[in-house]
C-alpha cells in the first residue's frame, strides 16, 4: 500500500531584519501546483537582507520539490542577500547542493567566441601539453619496469616463470595461424603489384628481390607488430584494467607485492620473446607467398627464384629486421600496461583504455620502425 503524501507547507517569519523559512510535509512532484502557489507567495512578499530556510520538519523531498525550495530562497532574498539552510537529512541538503550547483551553471553566460585560429592554437597546445605528459609518464614506467628488472635479477627465485610460459603461450604460439595467413597474403599481395608494374620493363625476376628485401627489413615485423599490438596489446590492457577495477592491484600493495614485477614483467617478456619468433614466422610465411605468386603470375621457377633471394639479401637484411622486434615488443607491452592501470570503475572507462591502447601502439609501432629506418640508413646498413 503507498503511503500517504503530505501536502507541503510553508510558515514564514520575520524579525530584527532576519526572515525565517520552515518548511513541513512532502515537497514531491505530485503536490506541484501547490508548491507553485507557495512560492509565488514568498515571491509576492518583501525580500529580506538575511533569509533562513528550517527543514527540520521537512517529509519527502524531490528534484521538482529541491527546485521550487530554491527558486523559493531566491524570492526571500535580496540580490545581496544570504541564504542559510537548517537542518534536513544529509540526502536533502546534497539534493539541494546539486540543484544549486546546476542552476548556477546555467545562469553563466557562455564562453566568448573567439577567431578560429586562436581557438586551433589552443587546441595544438593542449595535445602538445598532453603529448608531453605522456612522453613523462611512460619514461617514468619504463624506469619502473627496469627497476623491477634488477630486482629479479638480484632475486632470480622471484620470478614467474608460470605466468612467463602461459602469456607465452598466448602471445606467441596460439597467433602462428593468423601472423602467418596474414603474412603469406600481405606477401603474395606485394609480388603481384610488383609484377604487374615491373613487367612492362622485362624485370619480372626484380620482384623476387622486392619481395625479400622489403620483407626481411621492414615489413615482416612491421605486420606482426600491428597484429601483436592489436591482439595481445589490447587483451594486456583488458586484463590489467579488469585487475585495476576489482581492485586486485590494491591487494598486491597491501600484500607487499609489486605489481610491476608480479604483473607487468612476464608479460613485457613474453611479448618480446613472443613477438621476435612471430617476426620470424611472418618473414618466412611473407617470402613463400610471394615466391608462390611469382611462380604461378610471374612464370619464374622456385630454383630461379631461390637463386636470384640468395643474391639480393644477406645477413644483414635479415638482423636489420629482426633487431626491431624487441623494442617494438616493449613499446606495446609499456604501452598496455599504462593504459590498463589508468582504468577507473567503469565499463566505460575500460573501453576507451584498451582503444587508447591500440591505437598509442600501432602509432609508436609505426613511429619507431621510421626512427630504425632513418637509424640504419645513416649507418649505411
Amino acid at each position: 500500500m503507498d503511503a500517504v503524501i503530505a501536502e507541503p507547507e510553508l510558515t514564514s517569519g520575520t524579525a530584527g531584519g532576519e526572515r525565517r523559512l520552515m518548511l513541513s510535509g512532502d515537497w514531491v512532484v505530485a503536490h506541484a501546483e501547490i508548491m507553485e502557489v507557495l512560492a509565488e507567495d514568498v515571491r509576492e512578499s518583501q525580500p529580506a537582507p538575511r533569509v533562513t530556510v528550517d527543514l527540520g520538519q521537512l517529509g519527502r523531498l524531490d528534484t521538482v520539490g529541491a527546485l521550487v525550495l530554491h527558486r523559493v530562497c531566491d524570492f526571500a532574498a535580496t540580490p545581496e542577500g544570504k541564504v542559510e539552510i537548517e537542518g534536513g537529512r544529509p540526502e536533502q541538503r546534497a539534493l539541494l547542493s546539486a540543484i544549486v550547483r546546476e542552476t548556477e551553471a546555467a545562469k553563466m553566460p557562455p564562453a566568448p567566441r573567439t577567431f578560429f585560429l586562436v581557438d586551433w592554437l589552443a587546441l595544438l597546445g593542449a595535445g602538445v601539453a598532453r603529448a608531453g605528459f605522456e612522453i613523462v609518464r611512460w619514461f617514468a614506467f619504463l624506469g619502473a619496469i627496469v627497476a623491477a628488472a634488477g630486482n629479479l635479477m638480484l632475486h632470480p627465485g622471484r620470478f614467474r616463470a608460470t605466468s612467463f610460459v602461459f602469456h607465452l603461450e598466448h602471445v606467441g604460439f596460439r597467433a602462428v595461424p593468423i601472423i602467418a595467413l596474414i603474412s603469406f597474403l600481405v606477401g603474395a599481395i606485394v609480388a603481384q603489384q610488383g609484377i604487374f608494374q615491373l613487367r612492362h620493363f622485362g624485370a619480372t625476376i626484380f620482384v623476387v628481390d622486392l619481395v625479400g628485401i622489403l620483407t626481411l627489413r621492414e615489413l615482416g615485423v612491421l605486420l606482426t607488430s600491428i597484429m601483436v599490438a592489436g591482439r595481445s596489446g589490447s587483451a594486456f590492457t583488458a586484463e590489467i584494467g579488469s585487475m585495476k577495477m576489482r581492485e586486485e592491484i590494491d591487494a598486491l600493495n597491501v600484500m607487499a607485492l609489486n605489481p610491476v614485477e608480479v604483473l607487468i614483467l612476464p608479460r613485457l617478456l613474453a611479448l618480446v620473446v613472443g613477438l621476435t619468433m612471430l617476426s620470424f614466422i611472418s618473414e618466412i610465411a611473407a617470402l613463400a607467398g610471394g615466391g608462390l605468386v611469382v611462380w604461378v603470375y610471374g612464370g619464374v621457377t622456385p630454383e630461379a627464384s631461390l637463386s636470384r633471394l640468395k643474391e639480393a639479401i644477406d645477413l644483414t637484411s635479415f638482423t636489420v629486421g629482426m633487431v626491431k622486434a624487441p623494442f617494438m615488443a616493449i613499446v606495446i607491452g609499456v604501452i598496455a600496461a599504462i593504459e590498463g592501470l589508468e582504468v577507473e570503475g567503469s565499463a566505460e572507462s575500460l573501453g576507451m583504455r584498451t582503444t587508447a591502447s591500440v591505437v598509442k601502439s600501432i602509432f609508436m609501432v609505426i613511429v619507431l620502425d621510421g626512427i630504425f629506418a632513418v637509424m640504419f640508413a645513416a649507418l649505411g646498413l
